[in-house]
């Protein structure tokens, strides 16, 4: 590996918007590959009346029969507004973190996880209020609008249902989610890269095109670490994720009065439902959805990276 230097105030500046730039832009790819997953998870998720029977496939045949191919995207056009901020910000306060915790801490790997926690729940705490949008959006089916888009879903939320606490429904499951979900994923995506560069570098690496000597994974060996990475991740987190599903879309679900708190939600949940059907419930959907979404973020980061020439501060 390259030795580290400090970088000037201009490098550094760079740095930062580059990284932006390639966080917001794998973001977008990531969550567009696998829309059509994440609104059948919403759907299974929250038990919709229509859906709440079935399972996966047969929910997919569900929403092409009643909406056509465009309603498996339904909602992903507030999915990529919030998005793009999301990982932007997820991607470069991941950097920071990493690099302020490395040289207070040290390298070691509780600096990684702990970086990877922070920029998550950073990021979510900037751009939480679209995720409930988006969330909303997804939920309705054809028949059943209730709000006509995203500026009319805020104006509705803000005006009739709480004000700025109803863009925030669900933000404590959420971030207790997302804690150990971002830290696991950027822990596992980093040790999982530099075992394979290690151990299997010709076969996994190529020199960076900054022709330092250092290498970079290939495309391929980015995806089975994002992949892998993602899955552990997700099963951790998961039951807190369905909390939080159920938290946003209360007022649109009946006996809404259940769901006022994350852990008050998991106990109706588990006693409801139970693990499978509850607090697991469209895991195996999220599985097929997340592995590809985190493998092709991950990749799609690295790339645009190395595309901007910021190849040699991968390990910063």
């Amino acid at each position: 590996m390259a030795m580290k230097t400090p970088m000037s105030s201009q490098e550094s500046r760079e740095f930062i918007v580059k990284t932006f730039i390639s966080g917001g832009v794998a973001g977008c790819c990531a969550k567009t590959t696998v829309a059509p997953f994440d609104r059948i998870k919403i759907l299974l998720q929250a038990h919709h009346k229509n859906y709440k029977h079935l399972g996966v496939i047969s929910a997919v045949n569900k929403v092409i029969q009643w909406e056509g191919i465009p309603g498996l995207y339904r909602g992903n056009g507030a999915q990529m507004v919030r998005i793009f901020p999301y990982a932007a910000v997820q991607f470069t306060s991941y950097e920071y973190y990493k690099e302020w915790l490395r040289l207070h801490f040290g390298p070691g790997h509780l600096s990684k996880l702990a970086a990877g926690s922070l920029a998550g729940m950073t990021a979510v705490m900037l751009t939480y209020p679209l995720d409930v949008i988006r969330t909303r959006l997804a939920f309705q089916v054809a028949g059943e609008t209730v709000y006509a888009g995203i500026f009319d879903a805020f104006r509705v939320m803000v005006t009739r249902e709480g004000g700025l606490r109803a863009l925030y429904k669900g933000i404590v499951p959420t971030m207790l989610g997302m804690a150990p979900y971002a830290g696991l994923s950027f822990y596992c995506f980093e040790s999982l890269k530099v075992l394979l560069l290690e151990k299997f570098p010709d076969l996994c690496g190529k020199p960076c095109s900054m022709g330092d000597g250092s290498l970079v994974l290939i495309i391929p060996a980015k995806l089975l670490c994002g992949g892998l990475a993602g899955a552990l991740a997700q099963t951790v987190s998961y039951p807190l994720d369905v909390a939080r599903r159920k938290m946003q879309l209360s007022l649109m679900l009946p006996e809404s009065h259940k769901f006022k708190n994350w852990h008050t939600t998991l106990k109706v949940v588990f006693t409801e439902h139970g693990v499978r059907n509850g607090l697991y419930r469209g895991l195996s959907i999220n599985y097929i959805k997340v592995t590809p979404m985190v493998a092709v973020s991950f990749s799609m980061y690295e790339l645009m990276k190395q595309i901007l020439g910021l190849d040699t501060h991968a390990d910063r």
